[in-house]
């Protein structure tokens, strides 16, 4: 079944609504500064921070934080989806016994205050890239894990005996049938993950790091650079926008491509 004309127009819609309220909010914000509805030196005209996120950019002090952070957020991110998609399709898929087994020891895990365990990562790991990227990679693991299970776990049962019909092993199922039936539930996982990467990144670089845009957002403020405070803090949130638009953007491609081919006899 094919969709009509106007079936994507709801989730156009929704994004054109999300970055509208951006831009409204951005406009408050210039108009409340240059006003004098607020202090200008504590809270600086919008327009002034982009011009010090451009100063900063052409003079190389903005760029090497941009690539430490989003090359750090972005490492623990790939590791916890490259372990913990293939796990949660096979306890939600193959091993619900085990899983049933698991469930109470991985929500405990899952609640475990990141902040907490960045102490003692440093204590394992010292002050350098790894306890950043594993805090990354555990605050990234627990929604893709558990989006992953519940995905799998919810595929129709009717595909998975038609799939058995057809010959396919276990293997077979699971990427013919299973993975493609979950991909809603884990993609929605992968960018909830790639959301939290972000931001416990931040949170780690404030706690011990000697660049990053968390390090900077920090010595800034320590220092009474408030333009540049400012900049380092909404580069931090346009690079979380830009990821997410991005990743939503390519799960809706995904997903149109597997429909071409894959249809859940469930709808």
């Amino acid at each position: 079944m094919r969709e009509g004309p106007g079936a994507g127009a709801g989730p156009v819609r929704a994004f054109l609504r999300k970055y509208a309220c951006i831009a409204l909010f951005l406009a408050a914000w210039e108009l409340m500064s240059r006003g004098g509805l607020v202090n200008p030196v504590f809270f600086p005209p919008f327009s002034v921070v982009v011009e010090t996120v451009w100063s900063m950019t052409l003079q190389g002090t903005m760029l090497p934080h941009v690539k430490a952070s989003l090359t750090r957020a972005l490492y623990g991110f790939v590791l916890a989806a490259a372990a913990g998609v293939p796990a949660g399709l096979l306890l939600g898929a193959w091993h619900s016994g085990l899983r049933r087994h698991l469930d109470m020891p991985f929500e405990v895990l899952s609640q475990i205050n990141p902040f907490l365990l960045f102490h003692v990562l440093i204590l394992f790991m010292g002050i350098d890239e790894a306890p950043k990227i594993a805090i990354v990679f555990w605050t990234c693991l627990w929604p893709i894990l558990f989006s992953s299970m519940n995905g799998a776990s919810s595929v129709n049962p009717l595909l998975v005996r038609a799939g058995r019909a057809f010959g396919l092993g276990r293997a077979g199922l699971l990427v013919k049938i299973v993975a493609p039936a979950s991909s809603p539930l884990v993609l929605s996982g992968l960018r909830l993950a790639l959301g939290y990467s972000m931001f416990m990144l931040i949170a780690a670089e404030m706690m011990g790091a000697s660049r990053g845009l968390g390090w900077l957002a920090l010595t800034t403020q320590e220092t009474f650079q408030v333009n540049s405070m400012y900049a380092s803090v909404v580069v931090i949130a346009f690079l979380g926008l830009a990821l997410d638009g991005a990743f939503l953007l390519a799960g809706r491609r995904f997903l149109a491509v597997s429909r071409e081919g894959f249809m859940n006899s469930a709808e």
